[in-house]
């Protein structure tokens, strides 16, 4: 076996781990509010946690690689993650399931632009295609697999063995890292790093996820208000401190371009709004129409399915309409897949919910591929590792705020109306919120988008 495919392996191994590892857990989280006595806000820091860690240790990953070494950094991010795989599934508390999917992001965050990292390097430009359609195969049979799955597991085990069954696939992973990876030669002097950046930076998100999560707490409002207030403080700070630095953690200029800033927008109101919608919706079915763990779960299979769909035709008829019908239709598919939820009533509209989940797979994917197509194409070459990592933050963004949002708005509207009526307006202003980068596509200069494709085109 050629090493550029052991590596491949490695990757793509510690990829799927690691959504299986984000998606798993959803299914679980009513059996897991049982278990540990735990709220709707706190089993929203059970994703959170994990998509925190995942988001604060991105920036980190290219200086940790320059300083130890790419086969190191993966050695140590698989190792942590699974004792933290571990310690998630003892866990006898909320606070320490939370802490435990905190250190499992922070290792499984690693995993993605390390080993994407060192697997590209080996694959020339012409060969980078089939990898790529590797690596979107992953990315879509874990969000498949993982949620029926977990439920599986649920209604025949218990919620912690959601966790237990991660633990063999990424101890493969490790021995294949430990067994086939090769140390790779310092060809570069490693770049000191910004710690004032990164603790700003860091602290500005912590405080952002915290208050949003007090504010869906009762008699937490003040606290809530205090801490997006201090979000707001030290990510003006942040700002401030990278537009002076020589080499900033993050290069913030890179948002004044229209593209990335609308693509990374779309992100905020699309994918990020449906992983909060999933988490609605799970304990609304399971807890309101009690359906089991496993059909719940199952509903991830039409979904992939439709995404399936629309990352294949993204990838074929993008450059003939360009991204702004494309996006606009992406946000209202998912904005009508959304409201037919508020159409089920029963466990016998079955068919509808699986209907809504492949309308909303559909139309999130078409959004999602098209905004990662075109967020790049206006990028200097030399600034596009930088606007990588800006991409790669504020995608693992959007599935925090998506997730602490509808809690919040959830949490607001059970102490005003009955739960069945609550659920229902959640869902409402979700399919509400679709309007808003539908709208914001408006301003996209698609024609001159289709002339640059063309000439490119021509030019090669």
């Amino acid at each position: 076996m050629r090493y550029r495919t052991k590596v491949a392996i490695v990757y793509l191994l510690g990829f799927f781990v690691d959504l299986i590892n984000m998606f798993i857990a959803n299914v679980a989280y009513p059996a897991i509010g049982r278990g540990l006595g735990a709220s709707v806000s706190e089993l929203s820091w059970v994703s959170n946690a994990y998509i925190l860690g995942l988001t604060l240790v991105i920036p980190l990953s290219a200086w940790l690689a320059q300083r130890l070494g790419g086969r190191n950094v993966l050695l140590l991010s698989l190792s942590s993650f699974l004792l933290a795989t571990l310690g998630a599934g003892m866990a006898h508390s909320i606070e320490q399931l939370i802490g435990w999917r905190l250190l499992q992001g922070l290792g499984g965050g690693l995993l993605i632009p390390v080993g994407q990292t060192l697997t590209y390097q080996l694959y020339r430009s012409h060969e980078r295609a089939a990898l790529s359609a590797a690596i979107m195969l992953v990315g879509l049979l874990a969000p498949a697999l993982s949620p029926a799955m977990g439920g599986v597991i649920v209604d025949s085990l218990s919620w912690r063995w959601v966790f237990f069954a991660n633990l063999p696939l990424a101890f493969i992973a490790l021995l294949l890292a430990a067994v086939w990876l090769q140390k790779e030669p310092r060809t570069t002097q490693p770049t000191a790093l910004d710690f004032i950046g990164l603790i700003s930076g860091c602290g500005a998100l912590m405080c952002t996820l915290l208050g949003f999560t007090m504010l869906a707490e009762n008699g937490q409002m003040l606290k809530g208000i205090l801490l997006l207030l201090c979000a707001i403080t030290l990510f003006a700070g942040f700002v401030r401190h990278s537009l002076r630095h020589p080499q900033p953690l993050i290069n913030v200029r890179l948002v004044k371009e229209p593209l990335l800033r609308s693509a990374m927008m779309i992100y905020q109101c699309i994918p990020g709004m449906f992983i909060g919608v999933s988490l609605i919706a799970t304990l609304w079915l399971q807890t309101q129409l009690n359906l089991s763990a496993t059909r719940v779960g199952s509903l991830m299979v039409p979904w992939s399915m439709a995404s399936l769909m629309a990352i294949t035709f993204t990838g074929k008829q993008f450059n003939r309409f360009g991204p702004r019908p494309m996006l606009i239709t992406g946000c209202l598919l998912q904005g009508l897949g959304i409201l037919a939820l508020t159409q089920v009533h029963s466990a016998e509209q079955y068919p509808l919910l699986l209907a809504a989940f492949a309308v909303m797979g559909f139309g999130g994917s078409l959004c999602s591929s098209t905004a990662q197509s075109c967020a790049f194409l206006q990028v200097a070459n030399e600034q596009l590792a930088q606007a990588s990592t800006l991409w790669n933050i504020n995608r693992q963004l959007s599935f925090c705020m998506g997730i602490s949002v509808l809690s919040l708005m959830l949490n607001t509207l059970l102490e005003t109306l009955p739960s069945a009526t609550a659920y229902q307006w959640c869902f409402y202003l979700a399919a509400v919120s679709t309007l808003i980068p539908a709208l914001l596509c408006l301003r996209i200069a698609n024609g001159a988008i289709l002339r640059q494709l063309k000439a490119q085109k021509e030019r090669r």
